[in-house]
């Protein structure tokens, strides 16, 4: 896991998703508000549980 999970996390996820979605949660249209819900969903999912980068050529600290 990438980040540890907390509601400020979330809420920083929420703010940086894209804003089609964010609009489109408020359409009249049930269709377009399940897209966004999914792609909201979507963005935040794979924010938090997308693989840790690591360097290969990073030299390992001795412990």
């Amino acid at each position: 896991m990438a980040s540890t999970i907390t509601a400020e996390r979330i809420s920083e996820l929420i703010a940086e998703a894209p804003a089609w979605a964010k609009i489109g949660l408020t359409m009249p249209n049930e269709r377009l508000r399940e897209d966004a819900q999914r792609e909201l969903a979507q963005h935040v999912y794979s924010a938090l549980y997308q693989p840790i980068n690591t360097d290969t050529q990073q030299l390992r600290l001795p412990l």
